[in-house]
């Protein structure tokens, strides 16, 4: 696939958006729009209801993973029009973590932060700002500068935007933002935004396993067709695991390194020569949301080397996508597929530069009785040119496989009035031998004070596997929370 691929489907989106008479955004059905936030961070346009009965099946991304400010005009930026106060939320906790097995290369532990958290967003007459940073200490990573491209240090400016509509039917907003779409639970295929890899795997919040976007988000709204469109003028990298704060597999080495061999990556950071575009064109049919994605960038974490250095890089990279969402079988039925072209390595002939893949996403969420949820996926990964891939392999790497398969699951049980939230999170590779399980249980106390205890386990049989390579990153954590 050609940069025109994805330019032809964004030119195709403007005319129809374009031939269009401005109108309301259409109402998606009740739980089809993407993940809420807690109250006082959105503003969201009135959705009708599905049919009695559906309202309840239909299932959430994991707390925390939706949009941080993902807002659209309506009742709220009216009744706040006249007021001068800033409106404040946030959270302040402390947050302790464990290697099970601490091995020389690793810190001696993965986490010991404390952590304030706080948003603040002002509507003006004609705008609304919204600002929001964590302030953060972390005794097992004494670092004292502010990175606010990877997050290190002891600030984390997690937005920074306005938000205004130009138009009755178009929402744009400027700056610093947390951005995501699609529909698998913690597979994403067609989010091409930044993720925080590291947060994750120590036993953060999985709402810092999105990282932010320095973005210009434009919404266009039309009763026959929606349209999202992400302009990110310099390339935002995933903050990805390169052994400082999780170990990992190092393929020059051929063993699993960390702090001993700390990744050294060359990142494509020109503006606007080294920018990126994501687009959703959405609509509902009946009770399902279909939508067609495309992205053209970067790989987001390294998935190359340069050849004179042997520092990693980022290949050019285009995707094309489509996704499917809806009630079935007294659940929420999901899919999601995706084409993953390489460009600079359209042949699969450079043993230094993925090949070309399609990803394929598929899953169900079902109560399986009264606050018990289950939700089943399954994954798939098909490389392309996969004789040519080993053909010039060099000898002595490791192989990877042509199709790698995995089975997901998360059950959900709430107890205690719903006080009391216990989860268990699986996905396991058949086709690598390998698995990743992240339990953990939450006790609300009251409206302010919360308790959370978690884990994140991992085996595999060989260490260059996809969860393998992490199996020395066992880890766990405990946490007390104020919220504000």
């Amino acid at each position: 696939m050609q940069r025109i691929t994805v330019a032809s489907l964004l030119t195709f989106s403007l005319l129809l958006s374009a031939q269009a008479a401005p109108a309301a955004e259409p109402a998606l059905p009740s739980g089809l729009d993407e993940p809420s936030l807690p109250a006082g961070l959105e503003i969201e346009r009135e959705q009708p209801k599905l049919p009695s009965g559906l309202e309840d099946s239909l299932p959430q991304l994991p707390t925390g993973l939706g949009e941080e400010d993902e807002a659209e005009w309506g009742g709220k930026m009216e009744s706040w029009a006249d007021e001068s106060a800033w409106q404040f939320d946030g959270f302040g906790e402390v947050r302790l973590g464990a290697w099970r097995d601490r091995q020389p290369f690793q810190q001696s532990r993965p986490l010991e932060e404390l952590r304030l958290h706080l948003t603040t967003e002002r509507a003006f007459d004609t705008f609304i700002v919204n600002l929001g940073a964590d302030l953060l200490y972390d005794d097992a990573w004494q670092t004292s500068r502010p990175t606010l491209e990877t997050g290190e240090g002891w600030l984390d400016i997690r937005s920074a935007n306005i938000l205004f509509s130009p138009l009755d039917a178009v929402d744009v907003r400027i700056g610093r933002q947390i951005l995501t779409w699609g529909t698998g639970d913690l597979i994403f295929i067609n989010d091409l935004f930044p993720k925080d890899w590291n947060s994750f795997l120590i036993g953060r919040d999985d709402a810092y396993l999105k990282a932010p976007s320095d973005a210009v988000k434009v919404s266009l709204f039309d009763e026959r067709i929606n349209l999202d469109l992400v302009y990110t003028p310099r390339f935002d990298a995933d903050r990805f695991i390169n052994g400082e704060r999780a170990s990992y597999y190092s393929t020059p080495l051929g063993r699993i390194a960390g702090t001993d061999a700390v990744v050294v990556a060359e990142k494509a950071d020109n503006w606007l020569d080294d920018d990126e575009l994501a687009l959703r064109l959405y609509r509902n049919v009946a009770t399902y949301e279909l939508a067609l994605y495309g992205y053209n960038g970067f790989w987001k974490s390294p998935a190359g080397a340069n050849p004179v250095n042997g520092n990693a890089i980022f290949p050019r990279l285009d995707v094309i996508g489509a996704s499917l969402r809806g009630p079935l079988l007294g659940g929420i039925v999901s899919g999601e597929v995706g084409r993953y072209d390489s460009r600079d390595d359209a042949s699969g002939t450079n043993p230094l530069i993925n090949n070309s893949e399609l990803r394929l996403l598929l899953g169900h969420e079902h109560e399986l009785i009264a606050n018990l949820t289950l939700g089943l996926q399954w994954y798939t990964v098909r490389m392309d040119d996969y004789f040519a891939y080993r053909q010039t392999l060099p000898a002595g790497m490791a192989v990877a496989r042509e199709k790698r398969h995995e089975l997901g699951a998360r059950l959900t049980w709430l107890a205690l009035d719903q006080k009391l939230t216990t989860s268990l999170f699986v996905r396991y590779s058949g086709s690598d031998d390998d698995y990743y399980l992240r339990p953990k249980v939450r006790y609300s106390i009251d409206d302010h004070w919360s308790g959370e205890v978690g884990a994140n386990l991992f085996s595999g049989k060989k260490p260059h596997t996809f969860f393998g390579q992490f199996e020395q990153n066992d880890n766990y954590y405990a946490v007390l929370r104020y919220g504000i």
